[in-house]
């Protein structure tokens, strides 16, 4: 009796938090840096280990209604001067516009269009933009399962968006720190997709920042490596250098 007593205890412990509290956490620990810059580096890897090189500037703004976030490409020359401006919308659909400079236009990327490839990278611009926790529902219970030497809270997240490119995601949360270490997409045949694997955090002014994020398609054997360089928290940027203006600069 005191044995089962002890292991319901244990359980209780356990899932003394909800699978939506755990992720409201993980999102609180990376909120807080108010405005960010970084340059960033993308690797697309073929089926064959090819490898391409891109370099980018990113920046964002903290918005309690959903962040605006600027990519611009410099190099190489083919993508260089493409930009993507995303405004995300915590209770609905996120804005993005693509800058081509080559066709010197702006775009807008449908809601239908957003499970896309972003620039031929394994990314979606779905991806691109920030999973802030209230996109999502959060049915079932939470297990716990080690990745990486990492105790982490693993739990399913539905996202609500209707354009989704996804039916399912599954989470690892690490139990420790509340960093989210990696991430299953399924998509709209309920079949894995994709995996994302998260690493090198570091600490910025109390906020935890993402330094490492490897992409692997299972379906068509490619992956992408982004990684974030020279990253600065509390830069003092505003709306106004998220405009749709800054795009054709």
């Amino acid at each position: 009796m005191k044995k089962i007593l002890s292991l319901a205890l244990v359980a209780v412990s356990l899932f003394a938090l909800t699978n939506e509290e755990v992720a409201k956490k993980s999102d609180e620990v990376t909120s807080g840096f108010k405005s960010s810059s970084s340059t960033l580096v993308m690797t697309l890897i073929n089926q064959s280990g090819e490898q391409t090189v891109r370099q980018m500037k990113g920046k964002t703004l903290e918005k309690s209604g959903g962040d605006k976030s600027l990519i611009e490409f410099i190099s190489p020359a083919d993508v260089k001067g493409t930009k993507l401006l995303t405004y995300e919308h915590i209770g609905g659909d996120d804005d993005q516009w693509l800058y081509l400079p080559a066709l010197k236009r702006v775009k807008r990327i449908a809601s239908s269009n957003k499970s896309g490839s972003f620039m031929g990278s394994e990314f979606s611009y779905e991806d691109i933009s920030n999973p802030n926790y209230k996109k999502f529902s959060y049915p079932g219970n939470l297990s716990e399962e080690s990745f990486k030497g990492k105790v982490c809270y693993k739990g399913v997240r539905i996202p609500k968006y209707a354009n989704s490119g996804y039916t399912k995601e599954i989470s690892w949360i690490d139990k420790k720190n509340f960093l989210v270490q990696k991430v299953e997409y399924f998509d709209r045949k309920s079949e894995l997709l994709k995996t994302a694997v998260f690493s090198e955090y570091k600490k910025l002014n109390g906020v935890w920042r993402t330094g490492k994020i490897v992409m692997t398609n299972h379906q068509s054997g490619k992956k992408t490596i982004l990684e974030w360089r020279d990253d600065k928290v509390n830069v003092g940027l505003s709306d106004k250098d998220f405009t749709k203006r800054v795009l054709k600069r």
